[in-house]
C-alpha cells in the first residue's frame, strides 16, 4: 500500500490548504489564510512546501468542452497483438503527442490501453481512429464507447 504524505511531515492545516486549492486554485493566499485561521506568510510557506514535495503538481483552468467547440467525449480501449517494450513505448509516445487524447493509461486486463478522447464531432472521431489509431503498428483491436452524459467528473482527490 502506498504511504500517504499525511503519515509524516504534513498536518491538518496542510490538508485544509490542499482541500481548498482543489476547489479553487485561484484563491489568494490572504483569502486562504483567513479561511484556515493562519497568517498569509505561513500559508505561503506551506503552499511552497507542498509544491516542492510534489503534492501540488500544477494549477490549471478546467474548460467547458462544448463551449470550447468539442461535442464528443469517448473512451477507447486498445488491445495490442503482442506486447513488447519497444512497440508499447512507440504507441504510448504517439498517443501522448496527439491533442485529441486527454488521458492515456496502460492497463491490465482485456485491453492494454485506455484512452479518454475529445473530438469536435463523429467525423473527427472517425478520422482520429482511421488516420491515427489504425496506422499504429501492432494494434489488434479498438473498441470505442461514446459518452452520452457525464454523471460525475472531478479532479479533487480525497485526502487520507
Amino acid at each position: 500500500m502506498t504511504k500517504s504524505a499525511f503519515d509524516g511531515a504534513f498536518d491538518g492545516l496542510d490538508r485544509a490548504i490542499l482541500e481548498e486549492l482543489q476547489v479553487n486554485g485561484r484563491i489568494s493566499v490572504a483569502d486562504l489564510a483567513r479561511k484556515i485561521y493562519l497568517s498569509p506568510p505561513a500559508v505561503y510557506q506551506r503552499i511552497k512546501r507542498l509544491e516542492h514535495a510534489g503534492l501540488i503538481r500544477q494549477y490549471v483552468a478546467l474548460l467547458d468542452y462544448e463551449k470550447a467547440g468539442y461535442d464528443l467525449l469517448c473512451f477507447i480501449r486498445i488491445s495490442l497483438q503482442q506486447q513488447n517494450r519497444d512497440q508499447m513505448v512507440h504507441i504510448q509516445t504517439q498517443l501522448a503527442e496527439h491533442s485529441d487524447v486527454l488521458e492515456c493509461y496502460h492497463t491490465a486486463g482485456s485491453y492494454d490501453l485506455l484512452l479518454k478522447v475529445l473530438t469536435a464531432d463523429h467525423r473527427s472521431l472517425e478520422r482520429f481512429i482511421s488516420d491515427h489509431l489504425m496506422t499504429l503498428p501492432g494494434i489488434e483491436k479498438i473498441e470505442t464507447s461514446v459518452v452520452l452524459n457525464e454523471i460525475k467528473t472531478t479532479t479533487a482527490v480525497a485526502l487520507k
